[in-house]
Parts: C-alpha cells; sequence; structure tokens
C-alpha cells in the first residue's frame, strides 16, 4: 500500500467511500463503477478515480470495482480491517448513547472503558459497561494499549482533559465539546459540534 503523503481532504473522503460500497454490498451488488459510486455520493466519477488511485489500482476498465475487494482494500488503507479499543471520555447523557449505540463494532472500533469525574457516576452500570473513575484512566490506558478517545466533557474542562488523555498516550481525539483544542501537531482531532452544522445550513433557509 502506498504511504506517500496524501492530502488530508482526500483520506476524508475514504470512508464515504466505504460506507457507500458497504451499503452496496448489503443490497447484493457485486460490482460497481466510479460512475454509479459518484452519483451515489454526488460526487463526480473523476474525483472518484483521481482519489482511489493515489493508493493503487483497483479496478478494471470496462467492468468496474469489485465491491468486495474494495472494501477490503479501503480497510487495509483506513486501518480498520481491525478492531481498534476506544475510551469515552464523560457519562453524561452523551457518553450513554455512544456507549449504547450499536454501530461502532462492525466498524472497526470497540468501546472498551468510560471514565467521568463525578462521584454520582462512578460506579453505574451503561450497556457492558461501568462507568471508572477518571483518576484510574492512566492504567487503563496503559494496560489496554488504547490510543483513541472520544471526548463529551462540558467544554470548559475540554482542554485541560484533552491534554491529560495525550500524557497518558492517547493518539486521536473524537471531540463533542463546543471548543477547538490545542493540542501538539501529531495528536489528530476531529470535532463534532452539531450546532456549528446547524447554523450552516440555516444560512440557506428563509
Amino acid at each position: 500500500m502506498n504511504r506517500t503523503p496524501i492530502p488530508d481532504i482526500v483520506v476524508g473522503r475514504l470512508p464515504r467511500y466505504l460506507q457507500a460500497l458497504r451499503q452496496m454490498a448489503e443490497a447484493g451488488k457485486t460490482t460497481t463503477s466510479s460512475k454509479e459510486l459518484g452519483q451515489w455520493l454526488r460526487i463526480s466519477a473523476a474525483q472518484i478515480r483521481k482519489d482511489l488511485s493515489q493508493f493503487g489500482e483497483f479496478g478494471k476498465q470496462g467492468t468496474g470495482y469489485a465491491i468486495p475487494f474494495l472494501i477490503e482494500q479501503l480497510q487495509d488503507i483506513l486501518n480498520v480491517n481491525r478492531c481498534w479499543d476506544v475510551a469515552i471520555i464523560g457519562a453524561g447523557n452523551l457518553g450513554h448513547a455512544i456507549v449504547r449505540y450499536q454501530g461502532f463494532a462492525n466498524r472497526g472500533f470497540c468501546i472498551a472503558c468510560i471514565f467521568d469525574n463525578d462521584p454520582a457516576k462512578i460506579g453505574q452500570r451503561i450497556g457492558d459497561h461501568i462507568v471508572e473513575d477518571i483518576a484510574n484512566i492512566e492504567n487503563a490506558i496503559q494496560k489496554l494499549g488504547i490510543k483513541i478517545a472520544l471526548l463529551t466533557v462540558p467544554a470548559s474542562e475540554a482542554q485541560a482533559m484533552a491534554e491529560h488523555l495525550v500524557a497518558v498516550g492517547i493518539k486521536a481525539i473524537l471531540n463533542y465539546a463546543p471548543v477547538p483544542l490545542d493540542l501538539p501537531p501529531e495528536v489528530r482531532v476531529q470535532n463534532i459540534d452539531p450546532l456549528i452544522q446547524l447554523q450552516h445550513m440555516t444560512y440557506y433557509l428563509e
């Protein structure tokens, strides 16, 4: 697999391709084309071909892409051909919902543990997990080799908590707190803020 630098915007489209291919496979399809995949995703066929070509040749002219093969290749490229253990930080309503969400395990991610600093929440059962004391997070993360955390704490706590996560070995954070995080460049951060997306859309509404 090609590991030369790839633009992040290209990497960001690969999970969309993988999702669409899985949906096609679930619908019983075994082959597709860049044109069909583009129509599915509202992305040009040329863009899809250009993106995929940066990682190798996955299709044949005239026959298109074998969906199971391309799914396997994209899983390898995205490193989701394994199950990544994930820690959830914050056992509030959002943390509860994420723990109970069933879509992680078959997409390459496993909720391994959930932490909070509220004595009233520590020890509570959420699904198959017991909320653990945040004071014990270093031992848990190092014991399990966890590199990914989902941050669902209040905005006022997010920066300090993120810094602590990095200090104990976390390399990637999915941040649900509505505040940007200032972390070392080698730490991957993705921000999830529905309000920003809603405000983006309302610009176009009368």
